[in-house]
Parts: structure tokens; sequence; C-alpha cells
């Protein structure tokens, strides 16, 4: 059983894997993290797509948080004062504005500072839209 939370991230995307490093330079969060190419995403109880989508927060206990909140959960877990901006954006409306925030990066990260057109979302499936 798994005594740390794990941070799943995307290791194909240049800007992601950049933003992890700086992540655990000046947050130390407490939690490992791995790229989901790497991880057994099944042990986590999550699935590709998913990981594909956001980048995940994987308890010890099982429960799997996406997206803004994945990024709450990591600043409650990390060291000096980020703790109390995690605890913010847990807390309507800033979880609102911070989904929306993350979902204008996470779909636009191909564009950011160490992006590269393999860092672009996979297209949606036209038949679900």
């Amino acid at each position: 059983m798994r005594t740390r939370p794990v941070l799943v991230y995307d290791g194909d995307c240049g800007f992601c894997t950049t933003s992890v490093k700086v992540v655990q330079r000046l947050l130390g969060p407490r939690c490992v993290t791995v790229p989901w190419q790497w991880a057994d995403l099944e042990a986590l109880g999550t699935t590709q797509q998913r990981a594909e989508h956001e980048v995940l927060w994987v308890t010890p206990a099982g429960p799997v948080y996406g997206g803004s909140e994945a990024v709450a959960k990591l600043l409650l877990r990390s060291r000096a004062g980020w703790p109390v901006l995690g605890a913010l954006l847990t807390l309507a409306p800033l979880r609102w504005v911070a989904h929306g925030v993350y979902r204008l990066v996470a779909d636009n990260r191909h564009r950011l500072p160490g992006g590269t057109a393999a860092c672009a979302l996979p297209a949606r499936d036209p038949r679900k839209a």
C-alpha cells in the first residue's frame, strides 16, 4: 500500500515536465511524482485517457483528483505558505476560477514556454461532441 500521494503528469510534454521540476524545487511537496507513461495507471485507479487530459493526484487511500483539484491537493502537501493557497483553491468561487484557469493552460500547453506540438492534447472525438 502506498504511504504517500502520487502526482501523475504527462512526461512527453516539455511544459508539464518543466512545471513539475519547478514545483519539486520550490514547493517541496510531500509526494511521489511520475509521468503517466511510466505509471501503472490501473494500480493507481485511473486510465490513460484521464492522464492525457489532466494532471492527477492519487491519494494513498485511493481517491484520484484531477486538474485544478490535483493542484490544490499538491499545494496542501507543500511546505511554507503554499497549503494556505491550496485550501483557498478548494473554496467556491476560487475553485471555479482555478478550474477555468487550469483548463485554459492545459488546453494550450503546447503554446507555452517549453511546450511543443507533442504537448497538445489529443483531438476530441467528434462523435462525443
